[in-house]
């Protein structure tokens, strides 16, 4: 078992180091955990010495095999309980996440198990986040940011790369969810936004910084 603060670090840690990829230096942790540098270091000591990350002083932080099982596993709960809250207690996606970041440190095995069960296994979460398998796989979808596609082109919208309520409720108010259609009819030079079509009914004008945060079916 681990502590709330453990679980929370390690995954921070997995999420900066893109999934697993590559090393995170201790100012960005410190940022995310909202806290100071120093406690950083001495909680990556702490973790260090239950063999959950790699930590060299001065030149960041990866997890162990051991650390990005545990991470994985609370991102699951997590991920499971926002399908669960969606779906069986009807709350909206935009106010699944701070609920979830405490169901997630439940430790029950047995619970996972039997919540995943009823949900009937579900792969992805309400936001279109891959949920991780019992034994840590994660199924990726064919996906690319709205940004990254060109006029004419058009797509189903799979998943959101900001799940902060705000942005939820911006694109509540504009129609679009999962599974909308979005075609791209136009892209504005001067500011990189965009004009699409959604559900070839409805025309929308999006800023660029949106178009980053939406993602669409390859």
């Amino acid at each position: 078992m681990h502590s709330f603060t453990e679980e929370n670090y390690i995954k921070a840690i997995y999420k900066l180091s893109a999934n697993g990829t590559q090393e995170v230096n201790t100012n960005a942790i410190a940022e995310v955990m909202e806290t100071k540098a120093a406690s950083v270091t001495d909680m990556l000591r702490k973790l260090s010495s239950k063999n959950l990350v790699h930590y060299v002083k001065y030149r960041g932080v990866s997890l162990t095999k051991e650390g990005e099982r545990v991470a994985l596993q609370v991102i699951r709960k997590h991920r499971l309980w926002e399908v669960f809250l969606v779906e069986k207690l009807k709350f909206n996606w935009d106010e699944v996440h701070d609920v979830a970041e405490e169901l997630e440190h439940i430790g029950s095995p047995l619970l996972t198990q039997r919540l995943d069960e009823f949900l009937g296994h579900p792969r992805f979460d309400p936001h279109g986040d891959p949920i991780p398998t019992e034994n840590g796989e994660i199924k990726q979808k064919k996906q690319r940011l709205l940004a990254e596609m060109d006029v004419n082109e058009d797509g189903v919208v799979v998943g959101v790369n900001d799940s902060q309520p705000l942005f939820l409720q911006y694109l509540d108010k504009m129609g679009i969810s999962l599974g909308s259609r979005i075609k791209v009819i136009d892209r504005i030079a001067y500011d990189n936004s965009y004009e699409i079509t959604l559900e070839n009914k409805k025309n929308l004008l999006l800023s660029s910084e949106v178009t980053k945060n939406i993602f669409l079916s390859a």
